[in-house]
């Protein structure tokens, strides 16, 4: 085939007929001569609001491939590359015990996924539930604030992702194509089928949860085993190497492989790792709260008058303060709801979360401040420390409600009286944000905002409401590993976002594959 690049088709005409047109007049072929396109990538050009594009790379089906590639010199005309997934080569080790995997997360599933395709029988240990018992204690939660601490937005099969926005994109630079076929994944379990060429893919946590159920009756069905409800207490290690693993309903599992896939949250194996003589380091992370606005003065903001055409807008926005912190949006959520987040009895966090349809009338996003070991301490776990005191406090300003506030009062410490909308899952009332952050932190808001609002109209209006606290952006820890994935600990490969690797659903699915290849390299499947 064919790779075209930038082919520029405006919104109003997107449609077949005038594709093919427009391929055929580029390759200077009749459109006879087309016999299919791919779409490989498709996004936007906004910059000239009255005349918005869609931007496309297509795979082109021709019959005589050579002879036009050979007259048409043009740089974004060439032979469509080999983009396929590569295996890694089995090792030659004979892994005496099955490989354990903690956490069932994206990152989890993806190690889990890669190894029972290749005949590695893993077993997956989640301490939460599975997701349609978890989807069932997260909403009864929202309703009555009652919290289930193995169990929750943070915590359960999906990892936190689960409940957000199930956005897909990521910086990582992909030689080895492990994103696209973590995309092929996801969609031969049911994810839409765009996720593969949308410049910024999400499945929405509608979706997604059935996803993940599909993901894991294909694991299960080559070969993989779950366990739910089963938190891992300790690690049994010998002469510096992975015997075993513990579990609180007081079974012991047996393995000399323990891939730890805990996600960003899992404070408690932390410190256990500590304890077992585990490199770690502190890493920084980023805090702040979320902004609400009406999606339609976004969608109007990003597409002028095209807006009514397009799906609900998204936006990544960034500043760096007189200071030189970096301000930042963080997981828009078009057409969505403000989360309350928490796994931890009298803490309160939030998070971002958007249906597929994204179609709940309002956005959000969370707008962070970057922070560092001279904010917070230099001794190991000050991060989480630092993580934790500002939870207490959301917690305990309106006894788990979420806090919020109207963008003109958080500027003038005043407490708003805001109008009940359905712009959150989880209670919300009014107070005075400024009570629970850092000073230099309600200061870089301050100043960052205004400036957003010139790329944004209306990102700084007064009634854009604020809540409170975003706190667990990325983990506060990295679990120091070596070039083949393991920790000083033999047999202990940190995955995922939990080990400081990953941030986000597709970055986690991506260290997850990376994990397992470093595995299927060394060891070769039991007989």
């Amino acid at each position: 085939m064919i790779r075209v690049k930038d082919l520029k088709v405006s919104i109003l005409n997107d449609n077949k007929d005038f594709i093919i047109k427009k391929i055929s007049r580029l390759l200077n072929i009749k459109k006879e001569d087309i016999s299919r396109y791919d779409i490989n990538r498709k996004s936007i050009d906004a910059r000239d609001k009255s005349n918005i594009l869609y931007v496309y790379t297509l795979d082109v089906a021709i019959s005589n491939e050579d002879k036009v590639l050979s007259k048409v010199k043009k740089s974004n005309v060439y032979k469509k590359p080999n983009e396929d997934y590569i295996y890694p080569k089995m090792g030659s080790v004979v892994d005496t015990e099955r490989p354990v995997i903690i956490g069932a997360g994206p990152s989890g599933l993806f190690v889990a996924y890669l190894l029972s395709e290749l005949g590695y029988n893993p077993l997956v240990i989640e301490k939460g539930e599975r997701i349609e018992d978890r989807v069932k204690t997260v909403e009864e939660f929202w309703k009555t604030g009652k919290l289930k601490n193995n169990s929750n937005v943070q915590f359960g099969e999906g990892g936190a992702g689960t409940f957000s926005d199930g956005k897909l994109n990521t910086m990582i630079k992909d030689k080895y194509n492990r994103c696209r076929k973590v995309f092929e994944i996801f969609t031969s379990c049911g994810a839409p089928k765009e996720i593969m060429y949308e410049s910024n893919p999400h499945i929405g946590t509608d979706l997604l949860r059935n996803v993940i159920i599909n993901m894991r009756n294909k694991i299960i069905s080559m070969g993989g085993e779950f366990m739910f409800n089963s938190e891992m207490n300790n690690i049994d290690i010998k002469d510096n190497k992975v015997v075993g693993v513990s579990l609180s309903n007081g079974k012991y599992i047996k393995t000399n492989n323990l891939f730890l896939c805990v996600g960003h949250s899992a404070r408690d194996t932390f410190y256990m790792l500590n304890e077992k003589k585990a490199e770690l380091k502190n890493k920084p992370f980023a805090v702040g709260l979320r902004i609400v606005h009406n999606q339609e003065l976004i969608n109007k903001a990003m597409y002028g008058d095209y807006y009514k055409h397009l799906e609900s807008a998204n936006y990544k926005l960034t500043y760096k303060t007189k200071e030189g912190r970096g301000v930042y949006t963080f997981c828009m959520c078009p057409g969505g709801f403000v989360v309350n987040s928490s796994s931890k009895d009298k803490h309160l966090v939030i998070n971002g979360m958007s249906n597929y349809k994204r179609d709940s009338g309002y956005a959000n996003s969370a707008i962070i401040v970057t922070i560092n070991e001279n904010d917070y301490g230099n001794a190991l776990f000050d991060g989480i420390k630092y993580q934790e005191k500002l939870e207490e406090l959301a917690y305990s300003s309106l006894n788990g409600l979420i806090p919020a506030q109207y963008y003109k009062d958080f500027n003038n410490n005043t407490i708003s009286e805001i109008k009940k909308l359905n712009i959150t899952k989880g209670k919300y009332s009014e107070y005075d944000l400024n009570k629970i952050l850092s000073d230099y932190i309600s200061k870089s808001l301050k100043e960052a905002i205004p400036e957003f609002g010139k790329k944004i109209k209306g990102f700084d209006d007064d009634k854009a409401i604020l809540l409170g606290i975003e706190s667990r952006t990325s983990s506060p820890i990295t679990i120091v590993r070596n070039d083949d994935g393991e920790s000083n600990i033999k047999g202990l490969y940190p995955t995922g976002e939990g080990a400081g690797y990953a941030g986000g659903i597709t970055s986690s699915a991506i260290d997850g594959l990376k994990q397992a290849e470093n595995y299927i390299k060394k060891f070769c499947k039991q007989v």
